[in-house]
């Protein structure tokens, strides 16, 4: 085999993986958020802003794309001791969703490996009716979608909830996919 032949043999994976990462949006710079002993890396274009409520312990907002009407929001909780098991926050998550004949819409469920622990990775879509705590009123979304975590520790429970409009969702999830894998907790 000739020398040409030889680098280009060696080099085509190293390509393909490269546009596999720019592809998933692997070359957009990240930012390291840090929550009550939870870490992850999220894109810098996921704007981080004062958590609106105690309970919340980081806000995440990503511009609609193109032809979407609202902002996705990414929001983090922990709560010690937990709140709930994981399939009653599934459930709870589920219920603010309804489908196109007013029935709770299926999630999909599956363990996710983060770097140093287990997340329990859940998906639905439909009309969404946030919950309401207190806070300003949210109208409800026609073609919504919900990606969510949740993380059970001995000591804390974390959720991350992150809703959108369906075209800037399905677009974002390869992020949340790779925010997930970055995740680590400490003091466990």
């Amino acid at each position: 085999m000739n020398r040409g032949a030889w680098f280009t043999r060696a080099l085509t994976p190293a390509v393909g993986i490269l546009a596999a990462l720019v592809a998933i949006g692997g070359d957009e710079p990240v930012q390291t958020i840090e929550a009550q002993g939870l870490k992850f890396d999220a894109p810098k274009s996921w704007k981080s802003g004062k958590p609106s409520s105690r309970m919340r312990l980081a806000e995440l907002k990503v511009e609609p794309t193109q032809g979407d009407d609202f902002a996705a929001e990414l929001v983090v909780y922990a709560f010690p001791g937990g709140a709930g098991s994981v399939d009653d926050n599934i459930k709870r998550w589920q219920n603010q969703f309804k489908d196109k004949s007013d029935n709770v819409p299926k999630a999909e469920v599956k363990k996710v490996k983060c770097k140093n622990i287990e997340a329990t990775r859940v998906e639905t879509a439909g009309r969404y009716h946030p919950a309401q705590f207190g806070g300003k009123a949210e109208p409800d979304r026609d073609d919504a979608r919900l990606y969510g975590a949740i993380i059970v520790t001995g000591r804390v429970s974390y959720f991350l909830k992150m809703v959108g409009p369906e075209k800037t969702m399905v677009k974002l999830r390869p992020d949340f996919d790779a925010m997930l894998a970055s995740l680590t907790i400490s003091g466990e």
